[in-house]
This record gives C-alpha cells, structure tokens and sequence, in this order.
C-alpha cells in the first residue's frame, strides 16, 4: 500500500489555506522586496543531527559569519560552536557511532579535492584525518557494531583509482582493506566491515556488480548493469545475514526497482516499484536492515510505507508540519528522528520526533525571517517537447501579478543528471518577487523520470536538451503566460551554465543570459575531470562525448568558440580556482563580447571554485544579478547605489 506525505486536510492545514487566501489578497499590492541578505545569506540554523545516543543535537549554524557545527545537549541551553572554519564553511557532516566525533568532508579553497576531518565534541581538538595533497576522500561506510572506526575510499598518493581503508578516529591508523585494481568505481561493506562487493566498470560502459565471500576471496561477477541500466541501478547496501544486497534494478524496467539481490546464485526479490517515479530514498531500520519505506520523486517527494509496523510513525511524523516530509537522521537505537518539511513558501522547518510516546518537538526555521514577507508557489507543470517526449518542471509566478505577458527566466539547474524538485528554492523567490515568472525545466538528462528519459540526453549538450529549453519558452509564450520579448536564460553551474551560454550563442530567443561556473569548451572540460573518476571516464565519455575520438564534435557544442554570434547582454560569474572551467577561457568568451559592443558583466571570484559558496560573494553576485536582469527585464531590484 502507498503512503503519500499530502493526506487529508489537518486545522494546520487550514491555516495554512486561510494565509494562502491572505497572502493572495495581499499580492495584489506589490510585496515587499525580500532582502538578498535574506535570501542568499546564512541560514538562522540548519541540518540538524541527533547523536547516536540520542543524548546531543548538532546542527550547522553561523560562526563569525562562517556555517560551522553546533552542538547542544537536549533539553538544555548550552549551545556551543565546536568547528571553527573561517574559509568556505561546513556544508555536510554526520556523527560517529562513538558519540564523540562529528566528521565533515571539505575541499581546499574550491580546488575539488576532498579531504576528511574530525572534531571531538568532548575535547575540542579538530583533525584532519586523510592529510595528503591531490586527492579525494569518500565515505564507504560507518555503524554502530563498530563505533570507532570508519571506512573511506580514497585514491592516496594520486592515484586514479581509489582504494578501501579503515580508519580508527581515536588512534587515526589508516590500513587499506581493498586495493583497487583500476576498475572499481564504488566499494560496499558488510555489516561484519568487510569489504565484499564493488561497482567494476566496463569498457563498453555500465558497471559488473562483483562480490567475494570474504575478505581475501576471489572476486567473482554477481550481475551486470549495462551502459543504458545504469542511470537506473546500483547498490544501496548489505542485508544484515551479508547473504544479500539491496539494489536500485532497471534491469527489464524504466525505473529503478528496489530489490534484494542473493549472493549465491543472483536471484532477485522485487520489494517496490513504479513504473514512472524513481525512488530517492529508503527508510532501513538500524538494526535488522529491514526495508521499512521508500520515497518515490514525482512532483512531489511521496513515502510508500512497506513495514506496516511503521505506518502509525510515519502518520504522527507527517502530521507535525505540512509539506514534503523527509528524514534528516536517527539515533542507533531508531527511537529519535530528526524530521524535516519542504515547502514552496518557507525554508525548511525541522522537528524531533520521539517514537515511544508519538510525539514531536519543534526544533527551528532554517530562515525564521522569511515569515515575514510574501513568497511565490511554485506549480509543477508539464508540456510536450518537438518530439514529443513530455517535459517536467515547475513553474512559479510573482505574487503580485497576474499571471499573463510576464518576463520570464528560464532557471536551468546543474549537472545535467540531477533535477529539480518542488519546494523552497532561494533563487527563484528571489526572481518572483523581483516580477519575474520563473521556469525550471527538467529537461532529457535529468534525474528521477527513468533509465529513457535520462539516457535522452547522451550526447544532447548544446542538442536536444537545449531544445527543451526552447519548447519550454515556446509553451509559456503561447500561452500567454511569458512576454516573447522579456526572456532570459539563468544558468546555475556545470550544464545550467553551459546551457546559458549556449543558448546565446544558438538563439535570438533570449533578451540576456546569467551563466554561473557553466564549461564553454566541452573537449576541455572532459579532459579536466579529476583523475579519481578513472573507471567512470566511460561512461562521461558516452554521456557527453569522447575526447579521442568526438573532439571535433565536442569543439562543435562547445560556446567558447561561437562566443562571437552573442548578440544578447550576458553576466558571467565564474571561480579563479574552478579546476575544470580556466579562466582563460571565459576570459576569452568576455573579450569577443566586448569586442562587438555587446554588454558583458564578468564577476570572477578570487576564492571560489566551482560555483559561488562564500557568503560575501553569494551577497555581490545577486546584487549584481538582480540590477543586470532589472536593466533587462524591467523587474524590480534593491537599491544600493551605483555599481
């Protein structure tokens, strides 16, 4: 039976409708601008974790200006920061099954190699765990049978492949348990700590799943996921017995079915499924492995309830909050929840939920400022593409206009292979109440639609996926909803730059474009992909093109060199430390828009990789961005002076 997270309507669900009513009254006056500090500053407090012990709670919170970690005991007042990074901020962690140490994986200056620390929440001493130069850092695997130890995958003393190690965080003894042998992807652990499965890519693309009985066995080949499964499919980890793995198959299938694999002759137990919708997440109880839930990615973020046992949780769970419910962390003993609730209008709100009575605890707004202004709902939309594959995405209106001949920003996310989501997103509240209508398209290559619809977008850079891009404009115009001579194009990192700038250059559809970070010659991009991707290049190479063999293809979609057919303003913001995007080469694309007297705003940020993290910086790009696409688009900005 499938649970979803939207039941029926609650007295805070009525609420919520009756400030909806409100706030719709209210739009018809024009909001009040919301602050950029608001929007793209710190959040108040954020990510919150209960320790195993259910004892502490941490969370990410403002340090002289910087996010570092906080730690609270529960039920008291005694806040205290015990990470003090001055640089670039903490933006993940998660704690230790000894109750002592928090571990955080952060880069060096935006240079993309990770490295692993940890901060002893009882004595204070932070340390740097993998201290070697040019490498990568993952985490393979941690739990509470084995407290003080953890295992990673990293690729030591430059290596292209990275190998297992275990290591102890009180002692910080490193010993490798898995060698690579240049073709592992990804390692996995039983719960026994044994390294005993691996993703080995193939030459062809695709992955052969390979397993051992031990950890000096011979490896051996439990399945394979061929090149088109594999957007689809991969491990999620051991069952408690080790006799089993829980897979994502799209073996015979679109989408990714959560099965039980057996190690000993490969047979699969199918446990959810949907024909349409990828699962995002699982729900496994600590102890027993059991798979209790999943999560499925439709326009919204829907749980199934599998263990019957857990259905009373889920429902008490769902109704602390409305919106889209997800699960931030458990204590070991799988009796404390930290639960969190997306919403369009809000960041997100967090709760502590506490099994044994049924009962929850409000912790924190991530933004209580927010509170205070009007924000924009965001409608998930559909639309046919030229070939007619249907197109998903969402669609958020300024809150004080009607919704017909509205300038429009076509917001691009990342990646390609990931997508966008329904709830708060800071960019688009900041366009909307700016007077922009704003559309996210997931177009072909992005995540969460099936193993077809995102294979759609192999070898589509500057192709296919860009003309959904297009058809999206073409769809909001003919309807009414866009102003065909008020469009723009907003690129966020990776391909939503790239696609920014090759709109640009392929187009006259755009009245001006933003690119953020977005690669402008794609030979050089795949040449630059860090060499702890080794055993995935094949499959890089088949997505976007291979440099051996497709350089002239890829030098065809590749923007950098059409720089010269821009006719449309265009804002470039781009890291000096970016290890895959040179600044030569942007600096190239804002010399030939300058050379043809087309406007060109270059922000290059001197401390900053790979997008925009430092809050001061996030603050001068969007007082930039906001009075470029206002000069553009006739919205509205802050006023600050001149620029």
């Amino acid at each position: 039976m499938k649970y979803s997270t939207r039941t029926s309507l609650g007295w805070k669900s009525v609420i919520c409708l009756a400030m909806g009513v409100l706030a719709s009254s209210c739009a018809q006056r024009e909001p009040k601008l919301i602050p950029t500090a608001v929007l793209f500053g710190n959040p108040v407090k954020t990510l919150p974790a209960v320790s195993p012990d259910a004892r502490r709670l941490s969370y990410l919170a403002p340090y002289n200006g910087v996010l570092n970690v906080w730690v609270r005991t529960i039920g008291a007042g005694d806040d205290r920061a015990v990470t003090h990074d001055a640089d670039r901020g903490i933006q993940k962690y998660f704690w230790a099954y000894d109750n002592r140490h928090i571990l955080y994986l952060q880069d060096l200056k935006g240079n993309d190699n990770w490295r692993l620390y940890g901060i002893d929440v009882d004595t204070g001493e932070n340390r740097d765990f993998t201290p070697f130069d040019s490498m990568w850092v993952g985490i393979v695997d941690h739990g509470k049978r084995f407290p003080h130890d953890i295992i990673i995958t990293m690729n030591r003393a430059g290596a292209k492949a990275a190998n297992a190690y275990r290591l102890n965080l009180e002692t910080g003894t490193l010993t490798m348990i898995a060698k690579n042998p240049g073709t592992v992807s990804r390692w996995f652990a039983d719960p026994d700590f044994v390294i005993r499965a691996a993703l080995a890519s193939r030459p062809q693309g695709g992955y052969h799943l390979i397993v051992r009985k031990d950890g000096s066995a011979p490896w051996r080949r439990l399945l394979t996921w061929n090149y088109e499964d594999i957007a689809s499919s991969g491990v999620l980890k051991f069952t408690r017995d080790g006799s089993g793995l829980y897979c994502l198959d799209a073996r015979g299938f679109n989408t990714g079915r959560l099965v039980k694999v057996a190690i000993a002759d490969s047979s699969v137990d199918v446990i959810a499924q949907d024909p349409k919708s990828e699962i995002v997440s699982v729900f496994l109880q600590v102890d027993t492995y059991q798979m209790q839930a999943v999560a499925y990615a439709r326009e919204h973020i829907e749980w199934s309830v599998l263990d019957e046992s857990l259905r009373p949780d889920f429902e008490a769970a769902e109704r602390l909050d409305h919106g889209d419910m997800e699960f931030e962390s458990t204590d070991a003993s799988d009796s404390t929840w930290v639960v969190s609730f997306r919403k369009d209008v809000n960041a997100a709100s967090y709760y502590l939920y506490d099994r044994r009575t049924k009962r929850g605890s409000f912790l924190f707004d991530e933004i209580p400022d927010l509170k205070s202004y009007v924000l924009a709902r965001m409608e998930p939309v559909t639309f046919t593409a030229r070939d007619s594959l249907p197109i998903h995405g969402y669609l958020t209106y300024p809150a004080a206009q009607k919704h017909r001949n509205l300038p429009l920003v076509v917001h691009v996310h990342a990646g390609p292979w990931q997508r966008n989501y329904w709830g708060y997103d800071p960019e688009v509240q900041l366009l909307a109440n700016r007077g922009y209508a704003c559309m996210q398209v997931n177009y072909r290559g992005s995540r969460g639609y099936g193993k077809d619809f995102m294979n759609a977008g192999d070898r589509e850079w500057g192709g296919k996926m860009q003309d959904d891009l297009v058809d999206a404009v073409k769809w909001a115009v003919a309807r009414g909803i866009a102003n065909p001579k008020k469009i723009a194009v907003f690129g966020v990192a990776g391909y939503g730059g790239y696609a920014a700038l090759s709109a640009l250059t392929t187009t006259d559809l755009f009245c001006c474009g933003v690119d953020i970070s977005g690669p402008c010659d794609l030979l050089g991009w795949v040449n630059a992909v860090a060499p702890y991707w080794g055993p995935a290049r094949t499959t890089l190479f088949k997505r976007v093109g291979n440099p051996e063999t497709d350089a002239g293809f890829l030098r065809s979609r590749s923007p950098l060199f059409e720089a010269d057919k821009i006719r449309s303003p265009l804002l470039i913001a781009h890291g000096a430390r970016d290890p895959y995007v040179p600044t030569p080469d942007v600096e190239r694309i804002v010399a030939a828009l300058k050379g043809n007297g087309v406007p060109c705003e270059y922000l290059v940020f001197s401390d900053e990789g790979s997008g925009i993290s430092r809050p001061q910086n996030r603050m001068k790009f969007w007082a930039t961005a906001e009075t470029f696409l206002a000069e553009c688009l006739g919205g509205r900005h802050e006023q600050r002076g001149e620029r």
